[in-house]
């Protein structure tokens, strides 16, 4: 399922450095380096509490970071420098770069009061500017690609919830982004919705785009990731291709008593 990383471009699409998010005296993410390539797929894994959510969460500016910075295609971005201190770029970049780095969460966050293809649509309308027209086009594409067409005219009270989260992977694809944050997509999900939207996400990775994904799921973590990452008390144990994190990095006691522990 895996597709081969775009082997002309020898630059990272996101590099993180030095990334450091606080709760108080809670150190959430601790000083985390990541350079993720065109074309790759990233699984995180680890506890609860480990801080992988809010390190996706500050990749999209979703939570403030309080050290480090953030490179998308070699640019410094979400913030910029002021008297010598590191503040929040405008709401206006900040959009713009969220357009690029999409992101699916948890919780789907449909519109209630709009239709799926209302949904799709509202991005591409009020945040790229797009016509109703060339929108509306672009969210019929989305909803064929995740195989939700049939639901363009109904409200979101009306899917199950492997369903929402499809339409919220179709809704995020809408922005034409370069690289997917997918924040432990099927966690809200009754075991058996749980494929759908995997063959979903399947189906992204063979196309080639770049993701960085959360997620418990271990199979789909073996399957479909080019690189794995343990993270735990806001910090990375150890990253391996999966072939040799499910392998070799099983020595790694706290590794394996967690992916034991889930299996």
């Amino acid at each position: 399922m895996k597709t081969d990383r775009n082997a002309e471009s020898t630059e990272p699409i996101l590099s993180l450095k030095g990334i450091t998010k606080r709760f108080g005296k809670t150190v959430a993410v601790n000083a985390v380096d990541l350079d993720v390539m065109p074309g790759e797929k990233v699984v995180i894994i680890g506890p609860s509490g480990s801080g992988k959510s809010t390190l996706l969460r500050s990749v999209n500016i979703l939570e403030e970071i309080d050290e480090g910075r953030i490179f998308f295609e070699g640019q410094n971005v979400g913030y910029v420098e002021t008297k010598g201190k590191q503040v929040l770029d405008t709401q206006k970049n900040i959009c713009a770069l969220r357009a690029e780095i999409g992101m699916v969460f948890q919780h789907f966050h449909l519109f209630p009061h709009m239709t799926v293809l209302q949904n799709i649509m509202e991005g591409p309308v009020t945040v790229q500017g797009k016509s109703e027209e060339a929108s509306r086009a672009i969210a019929l594409d989305m909803l064929e690609k995740v195989g939700l067409s049939d639901k363009r005219d109904v409200f979101p009270a009306t899917l199950s919830g492997g369903q929402k989260q499809r339409v919220a992977i179709a809704r995020a694809l809408a922005m034409k982004p370069k690289i997917m944050l997918f924040d432990e997509p099927t966690s809200a999900l009754d075991p058996e919705l749980v494929g759908e939207v995997f063959n979903t996400i399947k189906g992204l990775a063979v196309e080639g785009m770049t993701m960085i994904i959360v997620t418990h799921q271990m199979g789909f973590a073996r399957e479909v990731a080019d690189r794995v990452i343990f993270m735990e008390k806001g910090s990375f144990v150890t990253e391996a291709p999966p072939e040799e994190f499910f392998g070799s990095c099983m020595t790694h006691t706290r590794v394996a008593s967690f992916v034991d522990s889930i299996l």
